[in-house]
């Protein structure tokens, strides 16, 4: 019988490459979307699995999923937001949002996985902080502050579950070529990607490995760790 894993986010972006990675290793992937449907509809056929919508920054819609996906074997949190201002102009709504979608939703998911895996004395979290939650970024304030807590969230529910048997690790992206990275026009990607070592962008597909390992049980002792995907951006 196959383990189920739920992935956040898993309509576009790093979320999407990561629950088809999952899917090749066996899993049995539900995917989450709260706005591209179309896009979760569509991954969600190619797998033979469900897409199921709720925004994560609602307790209730996030309770919702949870029932209608049942205990999970692995939790892989992808969904995220980003925004590009001087915190001046960032205004309370805006704040809330991303807090509340990027670091709140976490919680939430968390909150709701948590018990049946603890009740089978066994489970894997995953969680998506970046480069920026480890290092800050200038005009990301706000998105800086909801992934450094991530990592606090992730260091503290490790050592809190280790004891039921349960894996909480962080992946922490650099640039990758996503939506998120794209969307702005004023951002020269080539002068991003020639500040890696490795000289180039990221791929979704990369992180994906990543995050595929570490559910897996060749990973199986290791728990509680911040691991960079960033091409040494981050040196």
């Amino acid at each position: 019988m196959s383990k189920k894993a739920l992935v956040t986010g898993s309509s576009r972006g790093i979320g999407a490459a990561t629950a088809r990675r999952l899917a090749q290793d066996g899993w049995d992937v539900t995917i989450h979307y709260f706005r591209s449907e179309e896009k979760a509809v569509r991954l969600a056929a190619e797998l033979g699995t469900e897409a199921i919508q709720a925004d994560v920054r609602d307790p209730e819609a996030v309770k919702e999923l949870f029932r209608r996906v049942g205990p999970v074997d692995l939790l892989v949190c992808c969904a995220g937001i980003a925004d590009f201002h001087l915190l001046q102009d960032v205004e309370e709504p805006l704040w809330r949002d991303i807090l509340g979608t990027n670091t709140d939703g976490v919680y939430r998911c968390c909150r709701e996985a948590i018990p049946g895996m603890v009740h089978k004395k066994s489970g894997c979290i995953l969680l998506t902080s970046s480069v920026w939650g480890r290092y800050g970024a200038s005009c990301e304030v706000p998105y800086s502050a909801s992934k450094a807590a991530i990592i606090g969230l992730t260091k503290g529910l490790a050592k809190e579950l280790g004891p039921s048997g349960i894996r909480v690790n962080c992946v922490a992206p650099g640039p990758i070529r996503t939506d998120m990275l794209t969307q702005y026009d004023f951002i020269d990607l080539d002068s991003v990607a020639e500040d890696t070592l490795l000289g180039r962008l990221g791929e979704p597909e990369e992180v994906a490995e990543l995050f595929a390992f570490l559910a897996s049980d060749r990973a199986s002792y290791i728990t509680g760790q911040i691991i960079g995907c960033d091409g040494g951006y981050a040196m």
